[in-house]
């Protein structure tokens, strides 16, 4: 086998401008981003006039914009959970078959460009995009705050917002290589695009049933369960398997970030709350540490993925 030339970002920038372009000009993206905007606009103006009547001397009034929910809406939290998927497997579900359907990929691969190399500069094109368009709707919110409030974020309020950003676009990120994933093993594009909306109904809404119902197989409920509820067993299994599913890994890693008052992210002992001081916010660097195993996870995903989806596409034959 002849070794090859060059190292794996050969070309990579190339496909990544190309790409990115194609992203932030298409009518697709505008479509999903205008979804964005008019849902996320809508849940934190719906916060804001409750907000009206807070004092300014609560230290994380700003947080609040992203957490509270007033019916019909949810939070500003709630609602990327749900859209940041569509978003980005709208950006990646045809990235590879795309090019098979258009007869373009032999082209390409006939250049100086490497098969890691496309896909790398695919995924950065589509993580970049996603990241433009979180980075946008944050300042259109702060600034929102800012006009409505009168008050001015505070620099751990800063600090976690960024932090709400990193796990928004590792969550998004993982989406997206699924979607990649899906459009290196199917040729039709539709289908790709239906498997990967079906992974995500499958995590989002089905996953956390059957974990319940995963948990009473193993763990039958007993007479004493039903009285002193779910034993440690079933509650540790219980969320073992719900921190399968990515939705459950993004919403305790943005409870932990952007709640400051959040302590835990499962069940904790009477012993454990001895000496601690019950409605004190946890200090930044403790709520970083709280969800570092979540956000790990994510990122974990996505390289696993990738490697997978990497796999798959270098063993797929090329023809002119």
């Amino acid at each position: 086998m002849a070794r090859r030339s060059g190292s794996v970002w050969t070309g990579c920038g190339t496909v990544f401008m190309k790409e990115f372009a194609d992203h932030l000009g298409s009518a697709r993206m505008l479509v999903l981003e205008w979804l964005v905007l008019l849902t996320g606009i809508g849940a934190v103006y719906s916060a804001i006039q409750d907000l009206k009547n807070t004092t300014s001397q609560d230290p994380f009034l700003f947080l609040r914009l992203f957490t509270d929910a007033h019916d019909p809406l949810p939070s500003f939290m709630a609602v990327l959970g749900f859209l940041i998927p569509l978003v980005a497997i709208g950006l990646g579900f045809d990235a590879v078959n795309g090019e098979f359907n258009r007869r373009t990929m032999s082209r390409i691969l006939a250049q100086p460009v490497y098969r890691d190399a496309l896909l790398l500069g695919k995924f950065f094109a589509g993580l970049a995009t996603l990241g433009v368009a979180l980075v946008t709707l944050w300042l259109l919110i702060i600034g929102l705050g800012l006009f409505t409030l009168g008050v001015p974020p505070t620099t751990e309020e800063v600090i976690r917002g960024i932090g709400f950003l990193v796990v928004s676009l590792a969550y998004g990120g993982l989406w997206l290589v699924v979607a990649m994933l899906c459009s290196v093993i199917f040729r039709a594009a539709a289908t790709s695009a239906l498997v990967a909306l079906g992974l995500w109904l499958l995590m989002s809404v089905l996953w956390p049933m059957l974990s319940q119902f995963i948990t009473s197989a193993i763990f039958p409920t007993t007479q004493l369960n039903l009285i002193m509820g779910p034993s440690y067993e079933q509650i540790m299994l219980q969320q073992t398997l719900a921190r399968l599913s990515p939705n459950t890994l993004y919403a305790e890693s943005l409870l932990g970030i952007m709640h400051p008052s959040t302590r835990a992210l499962g069940p904790v002992f009477m012993e454990q709350l001895q000496g601690a001081v019950m409605g004190n916010p946890l200090p930044l660097g403790q709520s970083l540490l709280l969800v570092w195993p979540q956000v790990t996870s994510l990122i974990a995903g996505v390289i696993v993925l990738f490697v997978g989806a990497y796999v798959v596409f270098q063993r797929q034959e090329v023809r002119a």
